[in-house]
Order: structure tokens, then sequence, then C-alpha cells
């Protein structure tokens, strides 16, 4: 079962056609990796999905449509997004940060402090002050404590130090076993550890999909990522 299939999407920025028809399906249950080079339409295919660029084409959550739908409501529908750069409010604490996010009847705190311990003996400090590291913990938390369908995640180990990739990388592994979940990510260990199914862009529209078995293919890293398959 598809637990997301996204169907002949086109979004247009500024007279730009970023979009070009793109088509994937997410298994529900797995953890599937939207792949390619930077400027490609990643980014952009997430935030097609939660509504924040108008888009033409079909999303659908488990046969429900999602194209159309306000974005407020996608994420009280069951899409969780974890943004790129973070976004948290820097002037707000930590538990301030959490308790906005948190719409859910029963808030599930107890999956978050067990994902993130620092992240409650941290409550009462401003996220402004927190590391890159920690913050992206804030990120990934807030839809956490919600009951998502599905959990979208942007560039969660981008321009961290390697120690605090080590420490989201083996969040994101614990998510998974909870989750089903799309991921943009350039770290290739990463994608290898936690991704059964990959999807590969480029120039707005889908050239790949496949398990993540070909990335240990240095050929097909190259052609279709431009980067080594021996490195991250």
């Amino acid at each position: 079962m598809n637990a997301l299939a996204v169907k002949d999407l086109h979004v247009y920025i500024q007279g730009s056609h970023i979009l070009q028809g793109v088509n994937f399906e997410v298994p529900a249950n797995q953890v599937t990796a939207l792949l390619g080079r930077n400027g490609v339409g990643k980014s952009t295919t997430l935030k097609a999905i939660m509504g924040l660029y108008p888009s033409t084409g079909s999303v659908k959550l488990f046969d429900k449509e999602l194209n159309g739908v306000a974005t407020h409501k996608i994420a009280r529908g069951g899409v969780g997004y974890v943004p790129e750069d973070r976004e948290v409010f820097s002037t707000l604490t930590v538990k301030e940060n959490l308790n906005l996010a948190a719409h859910a009847e029963n808030p599930n705190f107890e999956l978050v402090y067990s994902l993130f311990p620092e992240l409650l003996s941290r409550g009462a400090q401003r996220a402004g002050t927190l590391s890159g590291g920690q913050q992206q913990m804030v990120a990934i938390a807030r839809p956490l404590l919600n009951k998502n369908q599905i959990l979208l995640v942007d560039e969660p180990t981008k321009g961290l130090a390697p120690k605090l990739v080590a420490e989201v990388a083996d969040a994101l592994a614990l998510v998974a076993h909870e989750s089903t979940m799309l991921v943009v990510e350039q770290n290739l260990a990463l994608v290898k550890r936690i991704a059964q199914f990959i999807v590969v862009m480029d120039q707005g529209k889908v050239i790949f999909e496949g398990g993540p078995e070909n990335l240990h293919d240095e050929k097909f890293v190259h052609s279709m990522l431009g980067v080594s398959g021996g490195h991250n």
C-alpha cells in the first residue's frame, strides 16, 4: 500500500517551470529518500505537497486528495513537515516551540523526550540560543507530537557538524520505526541506513525509482547525483 501518490505535479515560481510533471509513490510504513543534485526541485516538491506552493496535478494521501487543500488543513490531516533550515521560533523557549506545534488531543511528549532527552532539560532555554543540531532536534520533534500518517523531512543534516549529524541520524533511524517518511537528504550514508526506497530527480522530473542498494554502485551514484558513492 502506498501512503502518498504524487502524479503529474507541476509548479511554476515567478514564471519558471520548476516541477515538470513529477510522479512517484511513497510506500506506507517505509522510508523513501528523495535525491538529486542541488536545485532540481526536491524541496519544492515537499513544499508543493504541503500546499506551500500552488501546483497542478495530484497529491493523494491514502487516496485523499491534498492538492488545493490549505496548508494548515494538510498539517492537521496527518502530514508532518520538518522544513529545511529548521525555522524554529528563536525568541520562544524550547517548550513553547513544542507547545505551539502540538495540536493532537494527547501530544506525544513521551516519544519526543525519549528521542531527544536534551529537549526536556533545555525546555526553558530560548530556541535561538541552541546549537544547530539542537535546533534540528526541535524541528524534528514538533511534528512527532502529533499522530501523522507521513513525515516530510527536508535536509535534516544540512550544515551540521559530523558529531551532530550522527545524533540526528540516530534519531531519524528511531523515528523511521514509527512513521512513514519522505526524506530529502544529501548524506548518502544516512540514506543507505534508513531508506527502503529511493527516488531521484533531475531538472524538475523524476528520473529513477528503486531500492537503496543502487547507491552502492559508484557509476549509478556519479551519473544520477554527480558525487562519489564512497562519500556522504
